[in-house]
């Protein structure tokens, strides 16, 4: 029900002629609808943290006992006191004028919060994975996307480059919750309850992009694309908008009778943001072979009849591969024939690595001797993928004569150079390109290809409904951060993380460390639901959470894309396609941090006792890189590669030294006195910021949260 029905509910429920007044004017109103979108607003939503410790004064309900099904009581109750030698609370009825006392046991009550709540947000670290030496983190946090877009507002507020969203469809399936309950097809709320909830979080998530050069991009289909236009249009008047139609299914899906569907759509709300135009033809791809700007790297084995050593003696020799650095050492001489290969001793901390046999049974041999392996090595045009070593696996490929050729007469743009050194190389961009179409037809966008498929690769037996392709959304991000090295893209309807795996594959194609920020929470399938319930368990047993969509699919498939390995331990099987193919084993050279959303007192944080919840906060607002403060220093002050921490003022002079001695651009000094806080801040070096703790956290949420 909207919120009026509901006050209209009540209103009968203490006077019964009073609400049928009521009732009969609320429905004269209605009635006479104003040109444009008419929805209800609908209460506030409300989230059950069933991770979270009850607290007095809580809002909690009472679960149903395990192994029902049902939803149970939905009515918020407010916790007075806590018995904890006998683990029960003592609660009162909220919004009775009765009120009704009652008792339960802590187990069996689950603490709510309100959309229209005060919160002061934390998070807590749930694992990284580390292969980007001193790259940015990509961060996946677990949560309830509109706490955690608020909890962005602190630290990104006007930072972000491009948010791309794949929210809910809203097809009557069971795809999403509003307030703990499916929104089933039959809703006559239904498409009310959806723009409620998608409104709310696009106001919020407005404040978090540049306000002069950024996009927003959401992904719709048939069911409510026209809503969607109209209240894009409504919450961003004045905004270049546009809607792009795009394949994602050439066989179609069956509607019965009608028509079979072969599309979606994205729309696109320019915030000052262009689009980078492409040398490929989106709605034509016979054109696009010729224009394509990637450079093929050749494998360093030769291939073909001439592959073997017998064509080539001179191309028999060792590669020497640090394994612990994962790094080409050396090369070595020609074996002589007749000389053992076991005879060679590698350099010290070193491996062998020989030309694989032919595919005939005899031996092959390397496309290049070894003279030109290290000049090209020196320039950079051969590189080592990455290394299996307890499989013999060193992929190693290299640019050929003509593609160098062409990179040093400028024919090939050099791009700079990866962390290990390797160019970065495109064919420049065609002078005759005209601006992307707003249709597309393209065999990479195909989703159950490249999305179900893929998932199906990178985390075998487990499966996610209708993941979008890895290529399409890597398509859609290229127009407007393919030029953007160090862009921020939020994606907060996460899923399986086909964001953060799409940035990263674009970190690779043009260099650079643009991070994905990837928001999902850790709801379980409707299926499994069931299942669970069935055998006793609950929201919040470690059983049933590790079934949840963040443990069991986003973080899993962002440690494979990263690692190269699936969550088995084995190499992922099979390549990534067009642009820039490669082994999926091979991995990215990425960083990624994993964290969930906590929900903290307000005078815990004010009084330092959140720190520990708060530091990641302040990393992330400071770039998420480098090394994190998770403690208080014990010295009064502590300095890492991004920012620094003065929690102490009187130790402010070794601070303000040790943050002139680096390019740090934050400092967060803890001091209720502003005249203090601005002695320290005149002090520090140009280009680093002084935020003051805890009143810059404090006030942002009093305000942040004033709906």
């Amino acid at each position: 029900m909207s919120r009026l029905t509901d006050l209209i509910a009540r209103a009968k429920a203490r006077d019964a002629q009073l609400g049928a007044d009521l009732d009969r004017e609320f429905k004269v109103l209605s009635s006479r609808l104003p040109y444009g979108l008419n929805f209800e607003r609908h209460s506030p939503e409300a989230v059950e943290l069933p991770l979270r410790p009850i607290r007095k004064g809580d809002k909690v309900r009472v679960v149903p006992p395990r192994t029902e099904s049902k939803k149970g009581d939905q009515r918020l109750w407010q916790v007075k006191t806590i018995l904890k030698t006998r683990k029960l609370a003592e609660l009162q009825l909220l919004g009775a004028d009765d009120q009704e006392p009652k008792t339960a046991s802590l187990d069996d009550l689950v603490v709510v919060a309100e959309f229209r709540d005060l919160i002061h947000p934390g998070l807590v670290s749930t694992g990284r994975v580390t292969r980007g030496g001193d790259k940015p983190f990509h961060t996946v946090i677990n949560g309830e996307n509109y706490h955690v877009l608020k909890a962005l507002t602190y630290t990104h507020r006007g930072k972000v480059d491009a948010i791309y969203i794949d929210p809910p469809y809203n097809t009557g399936a069971k795809d999403w919750k509003y307030n703990n309950d499916y929104v089933e097809k039959d809703d006559l709320y239904r498409h009310s309850k959806w723009l409620a909830m998608i409104e709310r979080r696009l106001q919020v998530a407005r404040l978090l992009l540049k306000p002069n050069d950024s996009v927003l991009i959401c992904s719709i289909d048939e069911d409510e694309v026209h809503r969607l236009a109209l209240l894009l249009e409504q919450l961003f008047p004045g905004s270049r908008k546009q809607l792009i139609t795009t394949v994602i299914n050439p066989k179609g899906a069956s509607l019965g009778g009608d028509f079979s569907r072969v599309e979606e759509h994205l729309f696109v709300v320019y915030f000052g943001a262009k689009v980078v135009a492409e040398v490929r033809d989106m709605l034509d791809e016979s054109k696009n072979e010729a224009a394509s700007r990637s450079v093929k790297w050749s494998s360093l084995i030769r291939g073909g009849a001439q592959g073997v050593r017998t064509d080539s003696p001179g191309a028999f020799y060792p590669v020497f591969i640090n394994c612990e650095e994962s790094k080409i050492h050396s090369f070595g001489e020609m074996l002589p024939w007749g000389k053992s290969k076991e005879s060679i001793k590698p350099p010290r901390g070193t491996v062998a690595v020989w030309p694989p046999n032919h595919p005939s049974g005899v031996e092959g041999r390397w496309g290049i001797g070894p003279d030109k392996a290290k000049a090209l090595l020196d320039k950079g045009a051969l590189r080592l993928g990455k290394i299996k070593p307890d499989i013999g696996k060193f992929p190693l490929s290299y640019l050929s004569s003509g593609i160098m050729e062409s990179v040093e007469s400028g024919r090939i743009e050099t791009l700079g150079k990866k962390p290990d050194g390797t160019l970065i190389v495109r064919y420049p961009e065609d002078t005759k390109i005209t601006q992307p179409k707003t249709v597309w037809k393209m065999a990479s966008h195909n989703a159950g290809e490249y999305g179900s498929k893929l998932i199906a690769q990178m985390l075998p037996q487990r499966k996610f409904p209708f993941p979008k392709a890895l290529y399409a959304v890597e398509d859609v991000l290229r127009f407007f951060v393919a030029k953007k090295s160090d862009a921020i893209v939020l994606d907060f309807f996460a899923g399986s993380g086909t964001t953060a795996h799409a940035v990263m594959r674009l970190n690779r194609q043009y260099g650079g460390t643009r991070q994905c920020i990837s928001v999902t929470n850790n709801e379980v399938a409707a299926t499994e639901q069931a299942v669970l319930s069935k055998k006793g368990l609950r929201p919040g047993d470690a059983e049933w959470e590790r079934w949840g969509i963040c443990d069991y699919i986003t973080k899993p498939r962002l440690h494979a894309a990263i690692t190269g390995n699936a969550p088995n331990g084995e190499p992922i099987k099979g390549d990534y396609k067009f642009t820039d193919p490669f082994p999926m084993s091979e991995g990215f050279e990425e960083n990624a941090e994993f964290l969930t959303l906590t929900y903290e007192a307000e005078k815990s944080v004010s009084h330092n006792l959140a720190f520990a919840r708060i530091a990641p906060l302040l990393w992330l607002r400071a770039g998420a890189r480098g090394k994190r403060i998770d403690k208080e220093p014990e010295d009064g002050w502590a300095v890492v590669e991004a920012y620094g921490l003065l929690a102490e003022v009187d130790k402010a002079s070794p601070f303000i030294k040790a943050m002139k001695a680096g390019t740090r651009r934050m400092a967060f000094i803890v001091t209720d006195d502003d005249r203090r806080f601005q002695a320290v801040a005149k002090r520090l070096p140009v280009g680093a910021e002084p935020v003051r703790l805890y009143e810059s956290y404090l006030t942002n949420f009093s305000f942040a949260n004033g709906d």
